[in-house]
């Protein structure tokens, strides 16, 4: 498994896990209802900002951590194009991009077991309706840390596809990936009954 924590230290790091978390739902909270363009873009251009106050090297880590959107922003251009509504479109682009983007940058600063502590502090009410806070904390760990590296399998996979195919990979490396996903879980699982389990 990896972090997804910058190694680029930066005074970000130093803020409570908590104050961050709270700070990135409000920050979402007021950008989703808004329409303005001029206000969406001043929202990504301040997130830029943000980034690069903490240095050119922690702002290209962050836009390669924004890769795996470029699909989805395309799909909203085409469909939009299609249309006619570009407005709409550019909207909810920029919204998500800078959704993301946020959200990338709570989860560079802070260390995962800070983003579990804060989870598993939120979730303790649901313990009197029997859910383990614990439990809920962790599955959200593991989500965070085995995306980018469910990820990087696909692509290894795709490209040992395109190594031994003149075709592009596509429906065929479902299969594998979806295999390799399942392989990790069990690892994962057994990993952690041999640590005494939940």
């Amino acid at each position: 498994m990896l972090t997804l924590t910058s190694p680029v230290e930066t005074p970000l790091h130093r803020l409570p896990a908590g104050g961050k978390l709270a700070a990135l739902a409000v920050a979402t909270l007021l950008l989703m209802p808004q329409t303005s363009l001029v206000v969406l873009a001043a929202a990504g251009l301040a997130t830029a900002a943000l980034y690069l106050a903490q240095g050119t090297a922690f702002a290209a880590h962050g836009a390669r951590m924004l890769r795996p959107l470029w699909p989805f922003l395309l799909i909203l251009a085409l469909w939009h194009g299609w249309t006619g509504d570009y407005a709409l479109g550019l909207r909810i682009g920029l919204k998500m991009l800078t959704a993301v983007a946020l959200a990338n940058l709570v989860t560079m600063t802070t260390r995962l077991d800070d983003l579990l502590a804060v989870l598993e502090r939120l979730a303790a009410p649901l313990a009197r309706i029997g859910l383990n806070p614990r439990l809920l904390a962790l599955s959200v760990a593991l989500v965070i840390r085995f995306t980018p590296v469910l990820l990087d399998k696909t692509a290894a996979l795709m490209q040992a596809w395109r190594a031994r195919s003149l075709g592009r990979p596509g429906w065929q490396v479902v299969i594998p990936a979806v295999l390799v996903a399942l392989d990790d879980a069990d690892h994962v699982a057994e990993a952690l009954r041999a640590r005494g389990g939940l």
